[in-house]
């Protein structure tokens, strides 16, 4: 290509890259969605992901809030035990 392109690609090129992982293990070099942290393909795009209360989404209760509480519980059980520990001996 000579340097006279007629088309400016250097916006397109500059922009916010979606950075999702790839089946590769790579990021993806993609475009991000205007306003937006990832691509058309990876849920950037308006309408992507399941709609609301589809049970078919729900793989399992990991990022449920009360399991989130309950972890964050432990881990403060857990930090208290080991300053317990830690002043006995």
């Amino acid at each position: 290509m000579t340097g006279n392109h007629p088309r400016n690609t250097k916006p397109m090129l500059a922009s916010h890259r979606c950075g999702a992982k790839t089946r590769f293990g790579r990021p993806c070099q993609a475009p991000a969605i205007a306003g937006k942290t990832r691509c058309r393909m990876h849920g950037g795009a308006a309408g992507s992901g399941a709609r609301r209360r589809n049970s078919n989404a729900l793989k399992h209760g990991m990022f449920t809030c009360e399991a989130v509480a309950e972890r964050k519980a432990v881990r403060d059980l857990i930090r208290q035990v080991r300053t317990f520990t830690d002043t006995v001996e």
